[in-house]
């Protein structure tokens, strides 16, 4: 249960006269109605309290053709429809004058979802995977750094410690704003179960309970800010970009998923061989078999395919295991309800209701499909040849953004996955940052061939 010294009340259910007379109650004086474009940046437009009614009854309209992704100018109209259980208030505002925020789902001026919300798009995939008969729960595990700024309050890549793994302070100088950045999420409703140094200097990671995939989206986007937020309190930068130094062990955001019926989990057989189901078995081939196609949805930026290679923790191969971290893939040892599968390639860059939407997505074609899920690779693969892994068909992932794009652009399944909308403005986006980072010249350039050519 979330603490007891939460500002968010279980909501669910609620009706808007409900969130008005809770918002008067608590003194909230001001509403942020919080959305994501496509690239996953946190968007938001704040109201007075005179149009909270106009806000709570979808009725706040906000011009799209300046968000990321939306649309053009000529058709540029939406509509803002909060979804009124995730209402909650920010604990670091004045108690007398407090500031709410509501996360919302985009809709057209005639009422129906627009095609390019990514929250909607991963609503879509879950009522896919409800008429089949599945629910989906998950749980992110997204890391971060924190940095100190330049003299002009600048972002830099210094580091405030040099601690490593678990470490404690003083080694770890980041410990008082982790702890503050766990209080302040256990205030707006998370529920925290650890929170401890990374293995590179100046990275952090703090795990919440799992959830059901939409509440683990949007615990996420809201995660990332309050981070950012905290962390500028003590002085500091707080950055989710997945490889910022040269050297240093990159950021990952493990997403471990699973598929109930009811209250079973259908990822679940006590008979099966390692106790995994028909329906996990099938997924986990989905997972395999789709794996190059949402590589660019889950891994979206030029630096993240700076993480992905060899040597960092980092897997950069399509196969699975049971305890061996070095494929994408791993199955935990819990059994029973905690059956799962941790996929360990997405980055905290990612659009998390993208990212569990094309993962889910591929899951369930997996299971329609009857995918073929191979054997487990129990092996350090890191330490194999060439050879060895062409034997096990196991795969490399894409080994840069361009080449990651070209396997979601011919990937029906993912494709149909994101929608037309999506698929067509995210390729554009990713193709343009990609020309623009090759046609930079790189400080390594310059000392590898100034003086020698």
């Amino acid at each position: 249960m979330p603490s007891s010294r939460s500002l968010t009340p279980n909501l669910a259910g609620a009706t808007a006269k409900d969130v008005l007379g809770l918002a008067a109650s608590m003194n909230v004086r001001f509403m942020r109605l919080q959305f994501t474009d496509i690239l996953g940046v946190n968007k938001n437009v704040e109201i007075p309290a005179s149009q909270f009614a106009k806000a709570l009854a979808g009725d706040m309209m906000f011009d799209g053709s300046s968000i990321e992704g939306f649309v053009r100018v000529e058709e540029s109209d939406m509509l803002l429809s909060p979804d009124l259980s995730t209402f909650t208030v920010f604990p670091w505002t004045d108690p007398e004058s407090r500031v709410c925020r509501v996360i919302c789902d985009i809709n057209r001026p005639d009422g129906t979802p627009f095609p390019g919300d990514p929250r909607g798009m991963l609503k879509r995939q879950l009522a896919r995977a409800a008429a089949m008969g599945f629910s989906m729960n998950a749980g992110m595990e997204a890391e971060f750094f924190m940095f100190k700024r330049g003299p002009d309050g600048e972002a830099t890549t210094r580091t405030h410690d040099v601690g490593s793994y678990f470490d404690l302070a003083p080694v770890d100088l980041g410990e008082d704003a982790r702890r503050a950045i766990v209080d302040t999420l256990e205030r707006m409703g998370f529920e925290v179960e650890a929170a401890h140094h990374e293995v590179a200097h100046g990275q952090h990671e703090i795990d919440f309970r799992y959830a059901d995939a939409l509440t683990t989206a949007d615990n996420i986007a809201t995660f990332r800010f309050v981070v950012k937020y905290v962390a500028q309190q003590f002085g500091l930068f707080a950055s989710f970009m997945p490889k910022p130094i040269f050297g240093q062990n990159g950021s990952g955001m493990h997403t471990h998923q699973s598929l109930f019926r009811g209250d079973e989990n259908a990822f679940y057989d006590p008979t099966a061989e390692w106790q995994l189901s028909k329906t996990a078995l099938h997924y986990i081939g989905g997972l395999l078999k789709h794996a190059r196609g949402y590589c660019a949805i889950t891994n979206p930026l030029v630096n993240s395919y700076k993480r992905l290679v060899p040597g960092f923790e980092a897997p950069v191969n399509v196969a699975w295991s049971m305890r061996n971290r070095s494929p994408m893939l791993r199955i935990p040892e819990r059994r029973a309800s905690g059956t799962r599968v941790e996929h360990r390639v997405p980055d905290p860059s990612a659009n998390p209701y993208l990212a569990l939407a094309v993962m889910l997505a591929a899951g369930l074609d997996g299971i329609e499909q009857q995918a073929d899920w191979r054997e487990p690779v129990n092996e350090n693969i890191w330490e194999m040849s060439h050879r060895e892994k062409r034997r096990l068909r196991i795969d490399d992932l894409p080994h840069d953004l361009n080449e990651a794009c070209d396997e979601l652009e011919r990937n029906p399944v993912i494709r149909d996955a994101l929608g037309e909308h999506v698929t067509e403005h995210f390729l554009a986006a990713k193709r343009q940052e990609w020309r623009h980072y090759i046609s930079q010249v790189s400080r390594w350039e310059i000392d590898e061939y100034l003086a020698k050519y």
